[in-house]
């Protein structure tokens, strides 16, 4: 039935707005019914309606239209000043807000979280959270006190992020099935990951997927979750791993394991690594990916050093370099460096000289700012959460991939490419025992020297 009213209501407001004439329907509603109507909507686009995202942008407009000509008497009713601070909480203009709270008497509990809100809203987090501190969220009516547990939540998540998950739990025992749920589970992922939680992280990303995989702030989860796998390895199972992407759909279940396999990868886990490059390219129902060139990118970082060079070869050989992106080329380059010196014959013996020859001076040392350098690119692989069917949050830029002169992962294989004398000052020769001066150490030492620059490239490659 309240479902059925709030339909009719969002209804009547689309009417108003699009017909002045009737206009008068939007001053008759109070704060506290737009508000609602606004959190239905919201409510809508968390599960995944994106549909109803431009509905959201009329009924804010409306909605700060309505505060901002709110007086005395509209603050009389208690709903309409909980509907301003939720308003506020859920990321309102913080001149409305501030204007509105200027007009209104309450009591000093309401009074403080509005100054609290403000805070928040004007970037003074060390002023709200001291200001919200002493303030339990469950003391609240549900639909303030569910807000406030996640902006408290939010704000301690750096310094206190046990308390801060405390604060989301709360958040989301007041507010199930909503926007603040989606928004709480969300943000208790990267917490529990920080705090090295495995079994918080596992719990709180099988829920999100659960019920919010739709949703247009997944993309900001796929973060979180890609990073938390990486950092959380040791515990976490692949087992436990396959179970939370199981119920993703294919193509998301695919993007993921591309996006662990890189950060792996660069990381240097190669176990990770592999196993990620595998499921990606296994794919499911039948439908395997095995042609993708990140897979089999990702698939031959992890091999480079240790698998049979003539199968290492071959992957590299399969991959289309046209259609991966500026950064992945660059690792795709460094890797075939490695592998080709690898297999590089010794140099040859040098010509034994008469006793009595002149001592050679020794050669000059090279210049190190003759090396290649480059800036390091922002690229993340082309990677989305899942290509054209997880769009970014709604504020967030358009992505892209900056162009770049020279990645230092470039300027790495161009270094590999060059053999041991172009190694930068910064990577003496390891100190392994070998004679420099008897050909198969020198093959020894150059090959060792070039598995400290793909360890070179993967940390200096992009995230």
């Amino acid at each position: 039935m309240r479902r059925a009213v709030l339909h009719r209501m969002i209804g009547l407001l689309l009417l108003a707005a699009g017909n002045p004439s009737v206009g008068f329907a939007q001053d008759a509603l109070q704060p506290y019914q737009l508000v609602r109507s606004l959190q239905l909507v919201q409510d809508r686009i968390a599960a995944g309606d994106h549909a109803a995202m431009p509905m959201q942008a009329k009924l804010l407009e409306m909605v700060d239209a309505r505060l901002r000509d709110t007086g005395a008497d509209d603050f009389k009713d208690p709903r309409n000043f909980r509907a301003l601070l939720v308003y506020g909480m859920s990321g309102g203009n913080p001149l409305t807000v501030e204007t509105a709270v200027s007009r209104a008497t309450v009591a000093p509990e309401e009074l403080a979280i509005a100054k609290g809100v403000i805070s928040y809203l004007n970037g003074r987090p060390a002023d709200a959270i001291e200001t919200l501190r002493p303030i339990d969220p469950m003391t609240l009516p549900s639909d303030l006190g569910a807000f406030l547990a996640l902006v408290k939540g939010s704000l301690l998540s750096g310094e206190e992020p046990a308390a801060a998950l405390v604060l989301l739990d709360e958040a989301r025992l007041l507010s199930p099935g909503t926007l603040v749920e989606e928004a709480a589970l969300r943000r208790s992922v990267g917490i529990a990951a920080m705090q090295g939680d495995a079994a918080r992280f596992a719990l709180a990303s099988t829920q999100y997927v659960e019920r919010y995989l739709y949703s247009p702030y997944a993309s900001q989860f796929a973060d979180s979750f890609v990073s938390g796998v990486v950092a959380l390895h040791m515990s976490i199972s692949q087992d436990k791993l396959g179970d939370i992407t199981s119920m993703m759909d294919p193509e998301r279940e695919k993007v993921i394991y591309l996006r662990i396999a890189r950060r792996a990868a660069i990381d240097g886990l190669n176990d990770l690594s592999a196993f990620a490059a595998a499921r990606a390219e296994r794919g499911r129902d039948g439908i395997g990916n095995q042609d993708d060139p990140r897979a089999l990118l990702y698939a031959s970082l992890s091999t480079v050093t240790s698998g049979t060079v003539d199968d290492v070869h071959a992957k590299l050989d399969r991959i289309d370099r046209g259609k991966l992106s500026d950064g992945d080329r660059a690792l795709l380059d460094a890797a075939r460096a490695i592998a080709g010196e690898l297999v590089a014959p010794p140099a040859a013996l040098p010509a034994r000289k008469p006793a009595f020859a002149a001592v050679e001076q020794p050669p000059a040392v090279e210049n190190p700012s003759a090396q290649p350098s480059g800036q390091q690119t922002s690229d993340e692989a082309g990677l989305p959460l899942v290509e054209g069917a997880m769009p970014e949050q709604s504020t967030a830029p358009a992505s892209g991939e900056p162009a770049a002169s020279m990645s230092n992962a470039t300027a790495v294989a161009a270094a590999a490419s060059d053999g041991a004398a172009a190694l930068p000052a910064s990577a003496p020769a390891p100190a392994t025992g070998l004679n420099p001066s008897d050909p198969t150490d020198a093959a020894m030492i150059k090959a060792r020297r070039q598995l400290d620059l793909i360890d070179q490239m993967l940390g200096a490659a992009p995230r």
